[in-house]
């Protein structure tokens, strides 16, 4: 794959190169004594100095005859010099922050590049949406590499979105020259099943010579783990159990280990590769979704190295998941992922191995982070209109969240959610009847859920039951709900309910929570309902005290947002609701909310 996110494409610089790792002209910059940590062969070489010319890598060992008089020498006082960090899987729609904000998050903690699969703001805008992140993307020093959204809708006839990609659209964004791939695979039924237009999706990928990502969630490694990964799609990040990640790894798929702030699978899945004595060639680390706090109380692919290292991952190895593993996963080896001659200059320096605590942070050779703090000045974007108008609902009455019953109780089926996990339960509970209205029930845990359909004006509403939040009284209400993003509510009452929605419909989107007739804490989210233009520092302040409302609420879910951001999502099992009703997404039916 021709690599063109390097300052220069290397058949332009590669004289340049040569005549410096030879001593005829001279390097830009000399990093020297480092103990290199060498991801190719896994070991770490002392005292050894990097030449770099034209933001590449010219030569690796005693780098004394490269330098010139104009040569910037920096020396590592015996840190460690690591390829910076890459992460193979991101929504940066998720972290509720601008791309450029994001890039300064996730520089200062050694993030070089991210593979970004923006279907959280395509299911709202389509392409354009896709189109707006990566212009935004372009000011920043981060390598921004798209992978085109696959399933906009998620799970096609099941919820009501703003786009639609077909098989055509995917073709034409396998011509930018930012995109590498397909974004997650989430219809893997369509897979499995043959369905032509699903198959169309990941061949078009196929024919650009591009990687088609994953996203297998069941708990199944035989013949229909066999025939996803037959169809080429080459990594997964929905692994949550340790057989399920290493029996990917045993069929050639890279298995990408997740670890974001409301997600925590490593402590189960890094058992494939420290309980057993497998190579970790395959084995990725990735955040797939992180909020700003956790950005900035712990950091980026530096804390999940970090934590991977406190789950008995040999460090050199860890590194390696952040950095060759994703290049090579993404056939992009040949210019990233390494410290070797020729690859482009994106490096890390670190003081404390096993902290990953990242000290300098370099981007084709130019230093973009120091201390934690990014040292390059970008410009400001500004998203156009259409992003920021997308909330299409007239404002609700609490009528609008009643589900009538005759008689006393009612068996229903409530979703239950796992803490720190993506899947769910399927349970029967009993609830009582008030005047003909089938009611939350705070005593059991389950509170009343909603989605409406924010995008066309359908008027379609799904309505259902949830379970686990630890909610007694109040409502909860945003527009990030996964994947269609339409408008969730969830509560103990119809007219907290219906405060919280409107709230949310006046704002343009974000986040809300309300208790007894009061607002208490919204977080606005104006660009597509999903993200905002505010500085990393404010909107971690904002989701702050938004986690610390959910608490004085009654919730102990770590990121509690993001669990009840998956209720809508119709490719994870057990069970969902989406704007369309209740879905079993283990046969992929609707069923009925009411058990007769």
């Amino acid at each position: 794959m021709i690599n063109h996110f390097c300052k220069k494409p290397l058949w332009e610089c590669s004289m340049a190169l040569a005549k410096v790792a030879t001593g005829a002209e001279k390097a830009d910059l000399v990093i020297k004594n480092a103990r290199l940590i060498n991801v190719c062969t896994h070991e770490i070489i002392d005292n050894t100095s990097v030449a770099i010319v034209e933001g590449r890598i010219a030569l690796v060992g005693d780098a004394e005859h490269c330098i010139g008089p104009n040569t910037q020498v920096i020396d590592a006082e015996n840190k460690y010099l690591a390829p910076a960090f890459m992460d193979g899987h991101i929504h940066i729609e998720s972290s509720m922050l601008s791309v450029g904000e994001y890039a300064k998050a996730v520089v200062s903690h050694g993030t070089s590049g991210v593979f970004i699969d923006p279907h959280e703001i395509c299911n709202v805008l389509g392409l354009d949406g896709v189109r707006y992140m990566m212009e935004d993307a372009k000011r920043t020093p981060l390598k921004t590499m798209l992978t085109t959204p696959s399933c906009v809708p998620a799970v096609s006839g099941f919820e009501d979105t703003g786009a639609k990609i077909d098989p055509e659209d995917v073709a034409l964004t396998m011509e930018w020259d930012n995109c590498v791939g397909l974004g997650e695979m989430m219809n893997f039924p369509g897979i499995l099943y043959a369905n032509p237009h699903t198959h169309a999706i990941v061949g078009e990928t196929l024919k650009a010579g591009k990687i088609p990502t994953g996203h297998y969630s069941l708990p199944e490694n035989g013949s229909g783990l066999n025939a996803y990964i037959a169809s080429g799609l080459r990594c997964c990040h929905e692994s949550t159990r340790a057989e399920d990640a290493l029996a990917k790894m045993r069929l050639g798929m890279y298995a990408m280990f997740r670890e974001g702030s409301a997600w925590h699978d490593l402590q189960e899945v890094a058992k494939a590769i420290t309980e057993r004595k497998v190579d970790s060639r395959y084995a990725c680390l990735i955040s797939d979704d992180t909020h700003p706090h956790t950005l900035i109380q712990h950091g980026h692919l530096d804390y999940i190295v970090k934590r991977a290292i406190e789950e008995g991952v040999d460090p050199v190895t860890a590194i390696q998941m952040v950095t060759i593993n994703v290049a090579q996963c993404f056939q992009l080896d040949h210019d990233m992922g390494s410290v070797a001659p020729s690859k482009c200059a994106d490096l890390v320096l670190i003081d404390d191995l096993n902290a990953c605590h990242v000290t300098e942070v370099f981007i084709d050779g130019e230093l973009v982070a120091k201390d934690g703090k990014i040292t390059k000045e970008f410009a400001p974007y500004t998203y156009p209109q259409k992003a920021v108008n997308s909330v299409h609902l007239d404002k609700v009455t609490a009528d609008a969240f009643k589900i009538s019953y005759n008689g006393d109780s009612a068996k229903v089926h409530a979703i239950e959610i796992i803490p720190a996990r993506v899947g769910t339960y399927d349970r029967i509970v009993n609830l009582p009847v008030c005047d003909g209205n089938i009611c939350a029930d705070p005593d059991q845990d389950v509170l009343k859920a909603a989605v409406f359909e924010r995008h066309t004006r359908t008027g379609t509403v799904g309505k259902g039951f949830v379970k686990g939040f630890g909610i007694k009284r109040g409502a909860l209400a945003q527009t990030v709900a996964h994947d269609a993003h339409n408008l969730l509510v969830v509560g103990s009452n119809d007219e907290d309910m219906a405060l919280a929605a409107n709230t949310l419909i006046e704002c343009g989107g974000g986040l809300v929570a309300v208790l007894d007739g009061k607002v208490l804490c919204v977080v606005e989210l104006p660009i597509a309902g999903l993200m905002s233009d505010k500085p990393i520092d404010e909107m971690s302040v904002k989701i702050e005290k938004m986690e610390k409302t959910w608490e004085e609420m009654g919730s102990t879910l770590p990121s509690p947002f993001m669990t009840m951001a998956l209720i809508p999502l119709a490719c994870l099992p057990e069970t969902r609701l989406t704007n369309r009703g209740l879905v079993d997404c283990r046969t992929f039916e609707f069923i009925d909310l009411i058990v007769e």
